[in-house]
């Protein structure tokens, strides 16, 4: 017989998942980002791709990734998660590994898609499987962590990348972030299952309807879902945003301000590891205190931050003095990554506990089909037909339709917290 738990007191196995699942969410990332920090090294290879070619790597990737998170956020909702987690980091880690065998753009285009199908495994589950684990008093701060593997992943990705790519090729760099993933899901089987709902004292008060059985009908009740649609609209205009500067600022940075081959990437890299850690966590915390006073905290944090990062980013991607263009990124990367825990706090919270991972594949689903699948290959488009230099300038505008989205919902949903 399992330990009794003292009430109010979080479990050893929920502080477990938060680790183990933190560290594969930092490897998520860092695979992603491998790609940008090698992709100029990749358009000088044999196989000599486009901008339009190496922004659609990203989108390739991100198409499956999409198109199996449904199916994987109900099966997620039905089944045991840590099982489906494991299968799911196994499977993109040998298919990260894969790219670096790629003798021509087709092959490695495939091994890039192919790592989506183990991301869905585990990005629509694992949100889910944490807030079950965790009261919602604790819930923006667990994300926070959880989500701070973003940033801190991103900038491993970056800077690995670079080097590995620097001592020994851009395949090698491939080799490296594909390893660590199959040891990753062992560990992911050690992880408990937690009861549905268990951390929500009245479930049925976070919906006006019950939870469809039928797939198409869960995925259904959440277009009438008016938070839950408005928060997803300005996710996706956010991850527009974001898949454009991951995947094309070391580039700008070499091609348009100058940097040296290599530095870029590296540079970069640790300017988002301190400005992503930070932002993260002080985002996690001010919206836990805000919570105290209004139910839109995860909204009125993430819109107001968002708005205020707009401004700063149009005038990063233009200053040509390379001083300035670092304050300016950095204070950008910081608004932009505060709103990175509590924004998928209101996601799982704005639908029933027993549809968390079905909502999270949806969010999936829409974020990256209308943000970041476009952005790379339009930003690369633009850039064949014009310049770097202007075609960056989309990301700012996304940026501000983002903010102004989610303050949006935040003005329009109920403020009072307290009595």
């Amino acid at each position: 017989m399992a330990a009794s738990t003292a009430p109010g007191r979080v479990p050893n196995s929920a502080w477990l998942a938060l680790v183990v699942l933190t560290l594969i969410n930092l490897l998520n990332y860092l695979d992603r980002y491998v790609v940008p920090a090698v992709q100029e090294s990749i358009k000088h290879s044999a196989i000599n791709p486009t901008d339009a070619q190496l922004g659609f790597l990203a989108s390739a990737f991100l198409i499956v990734y999409m198109l199996t998170a449904p199916v994987a956020g109900v099966l997620g909702d039905q089944s045991a998660r840590p099982r489906l987690i494991a299968v799911g980091v196994a499977l993109w880690s040998l298919a990260t590994a894969a790219a670096g065998l790629a003798q021509h753009y087709p092959a490695l285009l495939a091994a890039r898609a192919s790592v989506g199908i183990g991301e869905a495994a585990y990005g629509t589950i694992a949100p889910a499987l944490l807030a079950d684990a965790f009261p919602e008093r604790l819930r923006a701060r667990v994300f926070a962590i959880f989500y701070m593997a973003i940033p801190v992943g991103s900038a491993l990705g970056y800077v690995i990348g670079g080097a590995v790519d620097h001592a020994h090729g851009w395949r090698a760099a491939f080799f490296v972030a594909g390893a660590p993933g199959l040891v990753l899901a062992l560990l992911a089987l050690w992880i408990r299952d937690p009861q549905r709902g268990a951390n929500d004292p009245a479930p049925a008060a976070s919906t006006s309807a019950p939870v469809p059985s039928a797939w198409l009908g869960t995925y259904e009740s959440f277009f009438s879902n008016g938070p839950y649609v408005r928060t997803v609209l300005g996710y996706a205009a956010y991850t527009f945003a974001i898949g454009g500067i991951a995947v094309w600022m070391p580039s700008f940075m070499e091609r348009v301000r100058g940097f040296p081959h290599g530095v870029a990437s590296m540079q970069l890299g640790y300017v988002l590891v301190g400005t992503g850690f930070a932002g993260t966590m002080i985002g996690g915390w001010v919206t836990d205190y805000l919570r105290r006073y209004t139910k839109q905290a995860d909204l009125w944090l993430s819109g107001v931050t968002m708005l205020a990062a707009a401004p700063l980013a149009y005038a990063a991607l233009r200053a040509s003095d390379h001083q300035t263009f670092w304050a300016l990124l950095s204070a950008t990367e910081l608004l932009i990554f505060m709103s990175t825990g509590p924004i998928n706090v209101a996601i799982v919270s704005e639908v029933p506990p027993t549809a968390r991972a079905a909502a999270m594949a949806l969010s999936i689903f829409s974020i990256h089909i209308l943000g970041d699948v476009p952005s790379p290959p339009l930003i690369g488009f633009l850039s064949d037909h014009g310049s770097l230099e202007q075609a960056v300038l989309v990301i700012p505008v996304a940026v501000l339709v983002s903010g102004a989205i989610w303050t949006y919902a935040a003005i329009s949903g109920p403020q009072a917290r307290r009595p």
